[in-house]
């Protein structure tokens, strides 16, 4: 695929960053795109590799040679159709995906992985501008209806693949408006909410209803959807946050990443009523965590005008090389430096918060940590201990624990009675994504707990097929790597 001699006649080159004093002086996408002749450079670079084992690293089993094909010999629209066969919303998995189909790229054994990511984004970015991609509602309708609850990447996935099939799908969201942590989670510089608004407005005018504002569980109870609907997909996230149960976590100043970054997103929007505000203006903030949210923490504080951000994370610092143990196409815990990190955060590895301190109004003020190593013996888990004479004190007003969810909320699962595992994910099989109670179906971190982005909308489409084949006898929705029939 691609040019044969591609890989060796062109470096990799990634798009470049607006620098960072510029940057954080607002909310807006800060990357440079490449200009056309060096994304179709780029797309050369896909080798023929006999066994793309690109396929395999990606969750959604995406046509990548296909594609990057396409880009090379300037077919874009085929391009177009061969990425959207496969996935509905590319124009957010080509700004937020990790891109675990680098990692598994057969170039990336000994060189720079081809740059699928940011093809794909081009290709999306490409087929909007030239009017490719536009509103199809089915030819036919089937009768059949469906609730889908959630309206983040699994949901709004599962509403555009069943509303193909013909059937009238309704999205219940408890936010103001769609996209779950897309729109409430995922910082504007990251991804620009007017990227969801422009899909939106295709999925409404083919035909599917959203009704925001309305908590399922709470606002209506989850069995009357059972009566009024002929089935019900459950995709809302995995939203328990992990709490850090230490003295002085009741601290004001003692925030969680999401409660801190959704009210950002909010404010950014315009909007208004946000309660209390939680800013990190002229402050000494910790972020706890060090995974994609706390960077997100990370360039949200800066831009929110914070005095020092330092970013706490209780694993050693990894290698910034693949680790033997993690061969390729695995996916390598590797050290990863984002965009927000070079913005000025200083990282703190193998270290753990042991107390918050407060003033005598109840304020955080700072903060107490110990150095921590993991003690590896062979078929055993890691131990965390603690070094002695490593504790310090740290001065901080903010702190935003960015530890991760520890699974779903259980209101609708304990309306419905549906079977839980222990970390509170709703029982379903890959099979057939279906629940113990019929005509109940699940998908995204509901099911599988806390994921990717790319894992979603995956789980949304695989789910869609299921729910058809229960409610029609058999579906020709597209299982994962079938492709869909083209649809720009």
């Amino acid at each position: 695929m691609g040019k044969i001699t591609g890989f060796l006649e062109y470096d990799r080159k990634d798009e470049a960053y607006t620098p960072v004093e510029e940057r954080v002086k607002n909310f807006k996408e800060f990357t440079k795109p490449l200009k056309e002749k060096a994304i179709r450079e780029q797309g050369a670079r896909c080798m023929d590799c006999g066994i793309p084992f690109c396929h395999s690293g990606c969750p959604l089993g995406n046509l990548i040679p296909d594609f990057n094909d396409a880009v090379y010999r300037g077919k874009w629209k085929k391009a177009t159709e061969i990425l959207h066969s496969t996935n509905n919303f590319p124009e957010f998995t080509g700004r937020l995906c990790p891109a675990p189909c680098e990692e598994a790229c057969v170039l990336g054994i000994n060189a720079d992985p081809v740059s699928i990511e940011n093809i794909e984004k081009n290709i999306a970015e490409m087929a909007f501008k030239e009017g490719w991609i536009t509103a199809e509602p089915p030819e036919t309708r089937t009768g059949k209806s469906v609730a889908v609850v959630g309206s983040g990447p699994a949901g709004l996935a599962a509403a555009q693949q069943l509303n193909r099939a013909g059937h009238l799908v309704t999205v219940f969201e408890r936010d103001e408006k769609p996209g779950g942590l897309l729109r409430y989670g995922i910082p504007d510089f990251k991804m620009e909410k007017h990227i969801i608004d422009r899909r939106l407005q295709y999925l409404e005018e083919e035909g599917i209803t959203f009704k925001c504002g309305v908590n399922v569980g709470k606002d209506v109870k989850t069995d009357s959807l059972l009566k009024d609907f002929d089935a019900v997909v459950l995709c809302g996230g995995a939203t328990v946050r992990r709490p850090l149960p230490i003295k002085g976590a009741d601290l004001k100043g003692v925030v969680q990443a999401m409660d801190f970054l959704a009210q950002n997103n909010r404010r950014v929007d315009g909007q208004k009523d946000l309660g209390e505000s939680i800013l990190a203006s002229d402050k000494d903030v910790v972020v706890i965590g060090g995974g994609d949210t706390g960077s997100d923490c990370i360039g949200t504080s800066f831009r929110q005008g914070a005095t020092s951000v330092t970013n706490f994370e209780i694993l050693g610092k990894p290698p910034t090389g693949r680790p033997e143990d993690q061969p390729w196409p695995f996916w390598p815990m590797r050290l990863r430096t984002s965009s927000s990190h070079k913005e000025g955060a200083e990282r703190v590895f193998s270290i753990s918060t042991k107390e918050f301190i407060g003033d005598k109004d109840g304020n955080l003020k700072g903060l107490i940590t110990v150095n921590v190593e993991w003690e590896r013996k062979s078929g055993e888990r890691p131990v965390l201990k603690e070094i002695k004479g490593t504790e310090k004190e740290w001065k901080c007003e903010l702190a935003l624990l960015a530890l991760g969810f520890t699974g779903s909320e259980t209101t609708m699962a304990d309306q419905l009675g549906l079977e839980m595992d222990p970390r509170t994910n709703i029982k379903a099989s890959v099979s057939d994504y279906a629940t113990n109670i019929p005509g109940v179906f699940v998908a995204g971190d509901q099911r599988r707990g806390q994921s990717l982005i790319v894992w979603a909308i995956s789980e949304g489409r695989q789910a869609a097929h299921h729910v058809d084949t229960y409610l029609m006898g058999k579906s020709n929705l597209p299982l994962k790597g079938e492709g869909d029939l083209p649809r720009i």
